[in-house]
């Protein structure tokens, strides 16, 4: 790649719309910049950590910019504003200190600064440049132009642990919001920096044109819940301390919102939601939503029963029985609940337990597939074998199975 290739690529990376009206410079003009902080300042309490990672606040189109400190310099998105880099070297830093570079995703205004940093600063790149880490769905033309000027490029996948600046973080793929996000994960203080995956009081966006996906936002979201986070260091607006989770929270009910087709104005259907969700196999959403609705009625039976059937479906029979229970308080005739919970104790390997409950449902309805179908496999599992054939149901619905286990298999040895 000739250098004049590189700068029109560089332009044509860059092309996205006209920032230069004067509306703009004169509102920036207008609001003074905070410049580089450190997050002890920004949050309002000592600690050593925190100490350590400065950053700098978001311009409209460049996001935030942070700055790991240790034995080198990492950046963690270096935005799209050049000034960000004169204050910083004004401080004392030099480019040359500046080792690796980290992207939660490709979008211009997280990502151009690497290209400033490098035409700017010749220094940097007569030093053997900086690692920049990304994604492996990252842009292909930002990986080729940053390559050709003298840095390595370091794809990742999620999943690794990095080495950032002396400190331990772990890369959690989160697409969604594009194709190539990445969220970085310190554990033992539970922060995130989160890029725009997670931002506080803003409403999630699937863009599309760069992959974005709200089904696999809802997956990032998920993955993220099950960390213990307190802290979000986000692509855009003030990091947040201590609330965390409840950022990532109303995250995932944005999510969901959009997915069910809930305007801002209208009625939130959490149960027939619940129900949606169920169908497409969206388990987990189905039980966060039966909970919104749990919480704004608690004696909605539709919803319990719904939550206890994903539950069970989800191999968590505890929670499951808890619904159930509830439900059975109220209708403890009722041969679909009698059958859930009978399922949900046969999930549980309580075989001999969930019988009587197959038997009332049985009792009540006696053509009750399903009913039949569990009780077949409660008595087979628990060594009654000649009990469980006895059932029509059962034994139509073993030899079916075990005669496509069996083509499955001949299938593969044709292989």
């Amino acid at each position: 790649m000739t250098e004049k290739e590189v700068n029109d690529k560089t332009q044509e990376f860059e092309q996205e719309e006209d920032l230069n009206s004067e509306v703009e410079f004169e509102a920036a003009k207008e609001s003074p910049h905070p410049g580089w902080q450190p997050l002890t300042k920004v949050y309002d309490f000592t600690d050593p950590f925190f100490e350590n990672i400065h950053f700098f606040l978001s311009y409209e189109y460049s996001s935030n910019v942070y700055l790991l400190k240790g034995d080198y310099i990492t950046i963690v998105d270096p935005g799209n504003d050049y000034t960000s880099y004169l204050e910083l070297f004004r401080q004392g830093y030099k480019p040359t200190d500046i080792k690796k570079i980290v992207l939660t995703h490709g979008h211009r205004d997280h990502c151009m600064g690497a290209f400033e940093l490098l035409r700017a600063y010749p220094s940097l790149a007569a030093g053997g440049g900086f690692e920049l880490i990304l994604h492996e769905a990252g842009p292909v033309e930002l990986k080729k132009i940053v390559t050709h000027l003298g840095s390595k490029v370091t794809e990742i996948q999620g999943g690794e642990r990095l080495s950032l600046s002396g400190q331990e973080w772990e890369a959690i793929y989160t697409p969604g919001h594009s194709l190539d996000g990445m969220t970085y994960y310190h554990a033992p203080s539970r922060t995130a920096i989160t890029g725009d995956t997670t931002m506080p009081y803003a409403n999630p966006e699937a863009d599309r044109g760069s992959g974005g996906n709200l089904n696999h936002y809802l997956y990032a979201i998920r993955t993220l819940l099950k960390r213990d986070i307190a802290h979000i260091l986000p692509g855009h607006g003030v990091p947040v301390a201590n609330l965390g989770r409840t950022i990532i929270e109303q995250t995932y009910e944005s999510l969901l919102l959009q997915i069910l087709g809930a305007g801002p104005e209208s009625k939130i259907p959490w149960t027939s939601g619940a129900e949606a969700l169920a169908r497409q196999g969206l388990l987990e959403e189905a039980v966060f939503c039966c909970n919104r609705a749990l919480a704004i009625n608690p004696g909605n039976m539709r919803a319990l029963q719904i939550k206890a059937f994903c539950l069970t479906d989800l191999g968590r029979g505890e929670e499951a029985i808890e619904a159930l229970d509830q439900i059975l308080a109220h209708h403890p005739n009722d041969p679909h609940t009698l059958t859930a919970k009978g399922h949900a104790l046969l999930g549980l390997g309580r075989y001999e337990e969930s019988l009587p409950f197959f038997d009332e449902a049985l009792r009540i309805y006696p053509i009750l597939q399903e009913a039949q179908i569990y009780k077949g496999m409660a008595l087979y599992l628990a060594g009654r074998m000649e009990e469980a054939m006895n059932l029509d149901a059962f034994r139509i619905e073993f030899s079916q199975r075990l005669k496509a286990e069996m083509e499955k298999l001949e299938q593969e040895k044709a292989k």
